[in-house]
């Protein structure tokens, strides 16, 4: 029976520098997409994605359109040297999203990249214009950290896996709430090293702006099931509370039993095995990663 190929791609949080710069100097397919990048944005985003420093290609305005390149990067170079073989499904966590999309045709590749800079820049303007934060909440269920969420006036902004919530919100209401939940049964809450606030209402700005961007630019119905961070189901509407544990389960539900993460680190494989433990998932980022991925691929789809 032939497997079912699921594609997940990084979000914010993943970056490190010198991703994508050995794919580009092995493979011309990653190198004319970076290239690509850089004439499409009037600026040098190769060097930042691969020398840095950590501090500016940490920047939201940054950091998302780098790691929009460096995922369709990746899934050019397996496809160029795996074949075209059939994915089932794609999804990606919160900016990861944008580079699904892009990877089933939903826009082309450049005005998603002229997108995902757009939305970066905003967000980040948002960032500096409030004073937000985030915070994982660990060992509890979703009702016991809304009803936290709800105490304190704050978003719960990722259902990431099983167990695992983040919330988001002005800096001084999110450490109160950390404050408060071992009192609301939460085993560990912890405050996350990030810019902003993330899919919170600190971020309203932003979205309503990026909507407006949105209306310009030519849509296309997906070449394949892309699945919603909203809905957890195939996509109907783009982003806001993200429901990364629904996504994995749907796509599991449809019978995906190969995931490729495409992108740094390793931050989706490792929620994935907290949603559904045993379940194959490669992450490929670099040259060696990408060659267990080659291999599994062609064992799965011989001839392709």
């Amino acid at each position: 029976m032939k497997r079912k190929i699921a594609l997940l791609f990084a979000g914010q949080g993943a970056q490190v520098v010198g991703m994508g710069q050995d794919l580009a100097q092995e493979f011309t397919e990653a190198a004319d997409l970076f290239q690509r990048a850089d004439q499409v944005l009037g600026r040098n985003l190769s060097e930042i994605a691969w020398h840095g420093p950590l501090e500016e290609l940490t920047r939201t305005s940054n950091c998302q359109p780098a790691l929009y390149v460096h995922g369709l990067a990746c899934l050019n170079v397996l496809r160029a040297i795996a074949g075209e073989f059939p994915i089932a499904a794609a999804a990606g966590l919160s900016l990861g999203e944008w580079t699904a999309h892009a990877a089933a045709g939903t826009f082309s590749f450049e005005n998603g990249l002229r997108l995902v800079e757009e939305r970066g820049r905003l967000m980040q303007a948002a960032c500096e214009a409030t004073n937000g934060t985030m915070a994982a909440m660990i060992g509890s269920d979703e009702s016991t950290v809304r009803q936290l969420a709800s105490e304190t006036d704050v978003d719960v902004a990722n259902l990431n896996s099983p167990g695992q919530i983040v919330i988001s919100g002005e800096r001084a209401k999110v450490e109160l709430a950390v404050g408060l939940a071992k009192e609301h049964g939460i085993r560990r809450a912890t405050l996350l090293n990030v810019a902003g606030a993330y899919h919170s209402r600190l971020m309203e700005t932003a979205y309503q702006k990026l909507g407006s961007a949105l209306l310009e630019v030519p849509l296309q119905k997906p070449s394949l099931p892309v699945i919603s961070n909203v809905t957890g189901a195939e996509v109907e509407t783009l982003p806001s509370t993200v429901r990364w544990t629904d996504c994995m389960e749907r796509m599991l539900a449809m019978g995906c039993d190969l995931f490729l993460e495409l992108g740094p680190g390793g931050v989706l494989a490792g929620l994935l095995q907290r949603t559904r433990k045993g379940t194959e998932v490669i992450s490929i980022s670099n040259c060696g990663s990408l060659q267990a991925a080659v291999e599994q691929i062609r064992a799965a789809f011989p001839g392709t």
